[in-house]
């Protein structure tokens, strides 16, 4: 008996669906992509409930005609080649011919679309894979898409999707990558009848400005590099804007977004001595190689590129980023070559009444037999206290010393080296403890056990900070607002992608605002929304006991340290920070012996 037959039609459509519509982002990401390659000037997003109910992408593209319309459904039906050589010089985001088709599979679609030269254009409904209806209609030149109730028929699928405000986070990180590049073309984002983006055409640093907030186009240096095998044009963050999470890194190579680990470690690299080691700077990098030396059709979601000469390319990109840190952050010299020119000593002339020739102020005549410590006590009364006015003095408070302590006559157990290591015995060896970590595990530990049980106080701000938050951060606000308060974060919203920091937990003082808030939704934006509070609460705990732990440098007495030591033991992970740096290394005691 033959047991292999042919999958129906919306059976396979709904397997390749899988692959490449995930979430509502990818529908939103392959109907923009078409629309770029429709050469459309202006792109309009609307999303109802973050893509639950609807999402609708409408262009002015070229349109397409009746046959075209019902044959763009069709699996592998596609304008952008015609033969597998074209894969070779692809110069479009899609060529697959799958996303129409897998989202029609799993969700109702209607498009209506015409072309500039028609009179009508054509109205197609489409439902799991089957025409529902088509015909003539009086439409706008262009296409105009409307996807409902997606995976309505895969109930499985809708059920694993993750609230409203991670999945529009998720729509427009894929909006992003794409309005970056193509800062020539008009782009609208509106969810739930809040315009979220409102793009016009614009330069590309006006298009990061737009969509990042001024601060950090404001923070960008140039790069621009010419030669035959690549062109490398963008900006990458002035050493100052760098940050341990959440910097916006964005490559992009003939007009698309890709993932590139390898180029990545070529931007760390040329930073490698002006940044900390676990931090890195914003980037925003376009490639413009031959079509032919790089391979696209990899992946269905066409973020992973694979380039034919990646490290001459990557010699290039260090080279350019290396020559754009030169080139603009030139510090001036103080020319202090005189020799051989008269000094520029202004003379006072007395006939001239100019401001630049003023008089030298008379001499100072200084008596020398002056002593200021010599103080004259003839004419000052003298107080007279008895033992009872001693005993009815308030006591005078003692200042907490932060250098050693003279009367601490025990044997030393431990020592402080260089300002920043505490030095003491173990049974294996010698044990070294960073002392600036180990307190900040402490207090991380002290924070963490007070947020969990009460309000974290506030400290108001003299100005309130405004900040502009990226798309894809402000859709996540409304999400944290809750906990952000709780943690003592007074923030507000004045527009959909503008939040106003009104006061920080009491104890951050002379940390700035907008990095704070950045880092916080990083962090929020890497764990699972359930997750949120406790991920906000770890933040800002570090946060906190970073800026109140003993700095490096300190001097401690010894009373000092075996404090901290005892206390640091105490805690539950002694040996790492809460970010996963050693506190403590020991020296064992054979590598001792084998010195001497």
């Amino acid at each position: 008996m033959d047991i292999i037959h042919l999958l129906p039609d919306s059976v396979a459509n709904q397997i390749a669906a899988g692959e490449v519509i995930q979430r509502p982002a990818s529908v939103v990401k392959e109907l923009v992509e078409n629309a770029v390659d429709a050469k459309a000037k202006h792109i309009d997003v609307i999303i109802t409930d973050a893509g639950r109910t609807s999402i609708q992408v409408a262009d002015d593209g070229c349109g397409m005609s009746e046959t075209d319309a019902r044959l763009a459904f069709e699996r592998h039906a596609t304008s952008k080649i015609r033969q597998a050589d074209d894969l070779f010089t692809l110069t479009t985001l899609g060529f697959r011919g799958e996303a129409l088709p897998s989202i029609a599979s799993v969700a109702q679609v209607q498009l209506t679309t015409r072309r500039h030269d028609a009179d009508l254009g054509t109205l197609l409904r489409i439902e799991a894979s089957r025409v529902i209806d088509q015909q003539p209609e009086a439409c706008p030149p262009g296409s105009n898409f409307v996807v409902r109730n997606l995976f309505f028929n895969v109930p499985a699928r809708r059920k694993f999707l993750k609230t409203d405000q991670t999945e529009m986070a998720n729509i427009t990180t894929e909006l992003e990558r794409i309005v970056l590049v193509h800062h020539d073309t008009a782009f609208t984002l509106t969810h739930n009848g809040t315009p979220l983006l409102n793009l016009p055409p614009a330069s590309p640093r006006q298009r990061v400005a737009d969509v990042f907030g001024q601060r950090l186009a404001d923070s960008l240096l140039p790069v621009d590099v010419e030669t035959p095998l690549v062109s490398i044009h963008g900006f990458v963050g002035k050493p100052e804007a760098a940050r341990k999470r959440g910097a916006q890194q964005f490559f992009f190579v003939d007009g698309r977004y890709m993932r590139h680990p390898y180029f990545h470690r070529a931007v760390q690299e040329a930073f490698a001595q002006l940044i900390a080691p676990d931090t890195s700077v914003p980037y925003f990098i376009a490639f413009d190689v031959n079509p032919a030396e790089i391979d696209v059709n990899i992946h269905p979601t066409k973020t992973e590129i694979k380039f034919e000469n990646e490290q001459a390319i990557w010699q290039i990109l260090l080279a350019a980023l290396r020559e754009s840190l030169g080139r603009h952050n030139a510090i001036p010299t103080i020319d202090f070559d005189t020799e051989g020119r008269p000094a520029d000593i202004p003379v006072y002339n007395p006939a001239d009444t100019s401001r630049h020739n003023r008089p030298m102020p008379p001499s100072i005549e200084i008596d020398t037999t002056y002593d200021p410590f010599a103080i004259a006590t003839d004419n000052v009364p003298r107080a007279s206290f008895d033992a009872s006015d001693v005993a009815a003095m308030p006591p005078t408070p003692q200042l907490q010393l932060d250098t050693p302590h003279t009367n601490d006559l025990r044997p030393a157990t431990t020592l402080q080296l260089l300002g920043r290591f505490i030095a003491t015995t173990a049974p294996e060896g010698l044990m070294l403890v960073e002392q600036h970590r180990a307190h900040t595990r402490v207090l991380y530990n002290r924070y963490m056990a007070q947020m969990r049980d009460a309000y974290v106080p506030s400290q108001r701000l003299l100005f309130p900070d405004v900040i502009d938050l990226a798309p894809s951060d402000a859709t996540l606000m409304p999400e944290l607002m809750p906990e952000l308060m709780r943690l003592g974060i007074d923030v507000s919203m004045l527009g959909p992608t503008v939040a106003s920091i009104a006061g920080i937990p009491a104890g951050l003082e002379g940390i700035d605002p907008a990095r704070l808030i950045a880092d916080l939704i990083a962090a929020a934006r890497q764990t699972d929304a359930t997750h949120a509070g406790d991920t906000l609460r770890s933040r800002l705990a570090l946060a906190l006991a970073r800026n109140a732990a003993i700095p490096v440098g300190q001097a401690l007495s010894n009373i000092e340290m075996d404090d901290l030591l005892t206390q640091l033991f105490a805690t539950e992970a002694p040996a790492i920070t809460p970010d996963g740096k050693t506190i403590i290394a020991t020296i064992p005691a054979a590598d001792v012996e084998r010195l001497f």
